[in-house]
């Protein structure tokens, strides 16, 4: 405690002053460091320990803000442990959010991170001769980041990649320190990472759109009056990430990105911010519909896989599906054998210590057994007895097309294509075309025909014809009559509807485009969807060879086999 003068002088209600926030502070401290001991899954331990964390921090928040002059005068209180305090709040409500998939508590962290840039707490820890508190001002910087890709806010974004250079230059030249590569690789990464979309939307003033790929009012087409569908609700989601060499940023790599968003809705604000941020408790209750939760799985273990996967088997409720997002390097299978079951055609590739071979496919030297690290088809067998549905993204999707059904429980898998025509495949560092095709499948539209930029006239023009093609496709899947019912099972969610007829969308487009002509260029589906009625309808045909003229690309797409208007 610094004093003016002798501790004595202290007047008795101020020295009670700096006890209570000295006690709030150290417990609050201690409250935080707990968070990281608590169980990574499951959704109910977890939520009265983060009730209390948030109540300590509330009272801490406004004790130092009714009692400032005090704490400055007595404690000594400097800018930079305001900002810790309004960071560590941030890092609460991220993780809260991380949580419970809530987007609505990304606002609350951007609240308070973008409060600590206004008002340059840390502005002053440049000035003293500490690594340890530039580097607190660091970590605030890529956790601030974060936040704002996942909002959105490239702008944002883009000012704080130029700050946080010039801090980890201004470091480095300061303190020769053993982290310099380290920062400079966050730099690098977060820089490839916001340049990963392959398309540029452009306002009348040149300046560059961003577009929100969360779903919004009216975003999944919408059910006929009557339509008889499964009222299944999506309720939890697997993200798991394990491509060998994607773009990644804080342990989201680009399809996990993508996907993480095309499963949301768009976040409201929880309540009205006031000149300075104040606590919303998030264990209140929102009345809106919720986001499924989700698990965000950067390479993880099959060990670590398969127990997140049986916790959100365990925890889901009655008429909930859950959803397994697989976006990872293809393992092909060791050999023939004389029976091939659902662990003989290989799958995608989970964590190890060990290195993996340079390349996209990793292949077993020894012929005589299964890739321990690996998820095979049969792996997911057990989870069959629950609504199932699963979206593999990887060179050996493929093996997920031989599954089998063994407990008539809804049961759909989206397949991606096992390769792409060679100049697709360069990108693919910047993110998989299936998985682009699934979050925004106007980008991956004109990705595949070359354009790199758009009018945002034109581009509303195409989104709105976009919406009608899906609307026709919805109206095609309920209308058949030779349709699979677990895809009619899944229509009922919004999610799962969007995520079907972005599917259908995108196989469609890839059969029409000429640069696409292998049979492993298209997605498959387990159970099969019907071709000559729904994924090569000529109706559908007309629509994309439509779209495609809109934007002056129909020179990438075949004619011959439609029937003209």
């Amino acid at each position: 405690m610094s004093v003016g003068g002798a501790e004595d002088d202290i007047p008795q209600g101020e020295r009670k002053i700096v006890t209570d926030f000295c006690y709030l502070l150290d417990k609050s401290k201690q409250l935080f460091n707990g968070l990281r001991d608590l169980p990574q899954y499951g959704q109910k331990q977890w939520q009265s320990y983060f009730g209390r964390t948030f109540d300590v921090y509330t009272k801490l928040w406004k004790f130092q803000q009714q009692h400032r002059q005090v704490l400055d005068n007595r404690y000594g209180l400097k800018r930079w442990q305001i900002g810790e305090i309004a960071s560590k709040i941030g890092q609460l409500y991220y993780h809260y959010y991380l949580r419970t998939s809530e987007s609505s508590y990304l606002n609350e962290a951007f609240s308070f991170y973008s409060a600590i840039r206004q008002r340059s707490y840390y502005s002053q820890v440049n000035k003293e001769d500490r690594p340890e508190l530039v580097v607190k001002k660091l970590r605030y910087y890529a956790r601030f980041i974060v936040v704002c890709l996942l909002l959105n806010k490239m702008d944002v974004v883009k000012e704080l990649v130029k700050e946080l250079s010039d801090e980890i230059e201004d470091y480095t030249r300061r303190f020769n320190t053993e982290d310099q590569l380290e920062w400079n690789l966050v730099l690098q990464e977060v820089s490839t990472f916001i340049d990963a979309d392959p398309l540029m939307i452009l306002n009348d003033a040149n300046d560059i759109e961003i577009t929100s790929n969360r779903l919004g009012e009216g975003g999944s087409p919408p059910l006929e009056h009557g339509m008889i569908v499964g009222q299944l609700i999506l309720a939890d989601a697997l993200i798991i990430g394990n491509c060998n060499n994607q773009v990644k940023f804080s342990e989201l790599t680009v399809d996990m990105f993508r996907m993480l968003q095309t499963l949301e809705r768009e976040p409201t604000a929880l309540a009205p911010q006031l000149s300075k941020p104040g606590l919303q408790d998030p264990t209140e209750k929102s009345t809106k519909r919720e986001n499924p939760h989700k698990y965000l799985l950067y390479k993880p273990t099959f060990s670590q896989l398969y127990s997140f996967l049986s916790t959100s088997f365990k925890e889901l409720p009655a008429n909930s599906v859950l959803l397994v997002y697989l976006s990872a390097t293809g393992v092909l299978p060791t050999g023939r054998s004389e029976y091939e079951g659902p662990y003989d055609f290989g799958g995608v590739l989970t964590n190890s210590n060990r290195d993996v071979l340079n390349g996209d496919a990793v292949h077993k030297r020894s012929q005589s057994y299964k890739e321990m690290h690996c998820l095979h088809p049969g792996d997911l067998y057990p989870f069959t007895r629950k609504p199932l549905f699963i979206i593999v993204d990887s060179s050996n999707s493929i093996a997920y097309k031989n599954f089998g059904n063994l407990f008539g429980q809804p049961l759909v898998c989206l397949i991606s294509p096992t390769t792409y025509p060679k100049a697709l495949q360069d990108q693919s560092q910047r993110g998989s075309l299936f998985t682009l095709f699934l979050y925004n499948p106007l980008m991956a539209f004109l990705f595949i025909c070359g354009l790199s930029s758009m009018r945002k006239g034109l581009w509303d023009k195409c989104q709105e014809y976009l919406r009608r093609i899906n609307r026709d496709i919805a109206q095609l899947l309920t209308h058949s009559r030779t349709v699979d019912q677990a895809f009619l099972q899944f229509f009922g969610d919004e999610f799962l509807r969007l995520l079907i007829t972005r599917f259908i969308f995108c196989s469609s487009t890839l059969r029409l485009h000429k640069n696409f002509r292998e049979t492993g260029n298209y997605p498959e589906t387990y159970p099969q969807l019907p071709k000559e009625e729904i994924v090569e309808n000529p109706h559908l045909q007309r629509h994309i060879l439509e779209l495609a003229s809109m934007m002056d690309v129909q020179n990438y797409f075949q004619e011959n086999n439609i029937d003209d208007y």
